[in-house]
């Protein structure tokens, strides 16, 4: 009799529990899970959704397509080398200005703001901006000239186009994380400092054997953040090649090849989802990688 109403009673709290849920779940449903569902169908399908919709069953054609498509590899190896570039030096950038500002220099507060700048600037703004400084007669050519460095076309060479990119946004994605590292960093006990410190241990010892240990939680979760949000790089790309990832396809990236096959190119929906798909597994492969790193470094 005991159990029967223990049962009831966690029957009924679990009910009231998933009431509560409902209308999250149901967003969830709609706005999340729905579309990944429709873009799988999608991905193995030749979609024609112009003039009444139209679906005909490719199975893997779609992703078998992927290797034939010249532009696909292009733009793979573009978002590689971004990656590959851009979240090394970003989250150790990142770590650069949260030590700084946890040193107690003065004026820190000021700095903080000044450091978060970027961060609160809308993206395309920030892209704008960016392209005006990069003209062949701005602000950062003029700088060059002053130094008597070489000046380049940053926007119409294919040779420097990705590196601006890269540049704008490790400066704009830089202070996210060091709000994230700033926060960590006042967490770590001041003891371990104290004794290094008696030891004899420089600035740049407690640097390395205590700050940098210390943060490895926060650095994985950095780079995580950062390998996502890499990897889907768009509105810059989008902004700087006015949409055709030039010049010659060098910022041509696998999020903005998504968007001219879906969107610019009559009947290659399906293609776009099967690629959309590709990116999703390449992305949680490259976090399941780090993540398997990381725990074995925190073993040693």
């Amino acid at each position: 009799m005991k159990r029967g109403k223990s049962f009831i009673k966690r029957t009924r709290e679990a009910g009231q529990g998933y009431l509560f849920m409902t209308p999250v779940l149901v967003i969830l449903g709609i706005f999340v899970i729905a579309p990944i569902l429709y873009a799988i169908f999608l991905s193995f399908h030749k979609v024609q959704l112009l003039g009444g919709s139209h679906y005909e069953f490719r199975g893997l054609d779609n992703f078998l397509k992927v290797t034939f498509d010249d532009r696909a590899h292009i733009a793979l190896k573009n978002t590689v080398l971004y990656v590959v570039i851009v979240v090394p030096l970003q989250t150790m950038l990142a770590l650069v200005l949260a030590a700084s500002l946890n040193a107690g220099m003065k004026g820190q507060k000021f700095f903080r703001i000044v450091y978060f700048l970027p961060t609160l600037t809308s993206s395309a703004v920030l892209t704008l901006i960016f392209m005006w400084m990069y003209n062949q007669n701005g602000l950062i050519n003029h700088l060059l000239n002053i130094l008597h460095l070489p000046t380049y076309n940053w926007i119409g060479d294919p040779d420097v186009a990705l590196i601006a990119i890269m540049i704008m946004n490790i400066w704009a994605t830089a202070p996210f994380f060091m709000v994230i590292y700033l926060a960590a960093l006042q967490d770590i006990p001041g003891s371990h400092y104290e004794a290094a410190e008696l030891d004899g241990a420089s600035g740049m010892q407690k640097f390395w054997h205590i700050t940098v240990p210390n943060l490895r939680p926060v650095t994985s979760f950095v780079v995580i953040m950062g390998l996502i949000g890499t990897f889907q790089l768009f509105d810059q790309s989008y902004i700087f090649s006015a949409g055709s990832g030039g010049p010659n396809n060098s910022t041509l990236t696998v999020v903005l090849l998504i968007y001219q096959y879906a969107f610019k190119s009559l009947g290659t929906m399906g293609y776009a989802a099967a690629l959309a798909f590709l990116l999703a597994i390449i992305i949680l492969i490259a976090t399941l990688l780090q993540r398997k790193f990381s725990k074995e470094e925190s073993l040693y």
